[in-house]
């Protein structure tokens, strides 16, 4: 057995003369373990919460729309262009409006879709799940579950829709004015998409709106891979359209995110660094009570790099196994907050019911690599005192 090993072994050793100084690292590998744990588990969460927001988001945006760049209205021409050339994507036309929902006294404004309802299908599952079974006719309408509830409505009512756009009534210009047959709802899981957006066939906004039945106010495009479609369709679109992709809408949004779990990450690892205190004056402790055999060893032939090594692997295996109890208490608290309902969340704010949790391998990664940086770097100092033991002062005195 080697040195190094054997004062490894010897100084991890429950000592009940110093008993402050096993103590002191037990502390330091359970700050260690408490920091890696709460680490992962923030991330999985942060991570968990941003790709559920993407997913929805993906949905109600439309992962890339097409937009007149002006005034105007969008040719079918342009549709069965796109269609023959981009064969592996699926659009879907609409025409929209700005409009208001009134049941009663009560006023919610929002937005009505016309949308061909079988294309629609193709690129939006909320839609295609509300609509299954169903066969739909002209004035008929899907509306979010929040809309429902918020004016007491519910499937197969009439809800008086009022249209932004005016026509002449006499002496003045009066609003458009219909009631729509309640068909179906969707539940998107965003409160604020299911309270403002309604669905009916492309036919009855074209009626609305005065519309041709070639023309459109854009198309809704699906695509495994958005931002790389897109860079091939404005290459192809002509210049009186626009193309954007649902990251473009919510840039902000996501880049808040981004921030918030950077800066989490940051936070929670000064958890580590303080428990990485202890490790030091755990450490600095056994220097102190071991001089007297680190000078005789040195006396005997040991060299200071053994002796350096001795005290740097110490804070290391502390370190080290803090690290590994924490990474197995993150992964058992991710699967018990995945698996059991014990965190209800509220629908109307969050985009689930449950806590969402996916831990990256990059986030485990930086996690572990940036816990083990910290532990070697607090045990440097120790492992560099140690090794500067004067031998004639020590064996003099003690």
């Amino acid at each position: 057995m080697s040195i190094v090993s054997y004062l490894l072994r010897r100084f991890l050793r429950f000592d009940r003369e110093q008993p402050f100084i096993f103590l002191s690292a037990m502390l330091a590998f359970l700050g260690i373990t408490i920091g890696v744990m709460v680490l992962m588990v923030a991330m999985a969460l942060m991570n968990g919460f941003d790709n559920e927001f993407k997913k929805k988001l993906t949905v109600m945006n439309y992962p890339l729309t097409i937009t007149p760049k002006f005034y105007g209205a969008i040719n079918e021409d342009l549709l069965l262009e796109l269609e023959l050339s981009f064969v592996d994507l699926q659009f879907s036309p609409f025409v929209h409006s700005a409009v208001i929902a009134k049941e009663g006294s009560q006023l919610e404004g929002g937005y009505m879709y016309g949308v061909d309802f079988a294309r629609e299908a193709k690129v939006n599952s909320i839609v295609a799940d509300a609509i299954s079974g169903k066969k739909l006719s002209k004035f008929d309408i899907i509306v979010g579950k929040s809309l429902l509830e918020e004016l007491f409505l519910r499937v197969d009512d009439k809800l008086m829709y009022i249209f932004t756009n005016l026509e002449p009534g006499g002496l003045a210009v009066t609003p458009k004015l219909k009631r729509f047959d309640i068909k179906g709802s969707f539940d998107s899981g965003l409160h604020a998409y299911d309270k403002a957006y309604s669905y009916t066939s492309i036919s009855s906004m074209q009626s609305m709106l005065g519309l041709a039945s070639n023309l459109y106010s854009g198309i809704h495009i699906h695509s495994d891979d958005p931002q790389r479609d897109i860079v091939k369709l404005r290459e192809v679109l002509p210049k009186s359209v626009n193309i954007r992709g649902w990251w473009e809408d919510n840039a902000n949004f996501f880049a808040a995110l981004k921030m918030e779990k950077t800066a989490l990450f940051i936070v929670l690892m000064l958890i580590i660094l303080i428990a990485s205190i202890n490790i030091i004056s755990s450490l600095l402790m056994t220097v102190m009570n071991r001089r007297s055999e680190i000078a005789l060893l040195l006396s005997l032939g040991a060299s200071k790099m053994q002796i350096k090594k001795s005290f740097l692997y110490l804070g290391v295996v502390i370190g080290v196994g803090g690290i590994v109890a924490g990474a197995l208490l993150g992964f058992s608290g991710i699967w018990v907050l995945g698996t059991f309902d014990i965190v209800d969340l509220p629908k109307d704010v969050y985009p689930t019911a449950n806590l969402p949790l996916d831990l990256s391998v990059f986030d485990f990664v930086s996690i572990v690599v940036g816990a083990f940086v910290i532990v070697v770097l607090s045990s440097l100092y120790p492992a560099k005192k140690a090794s500067e033991v004067d031998i004639l002062t020590v064996l003099r005195n003690e």
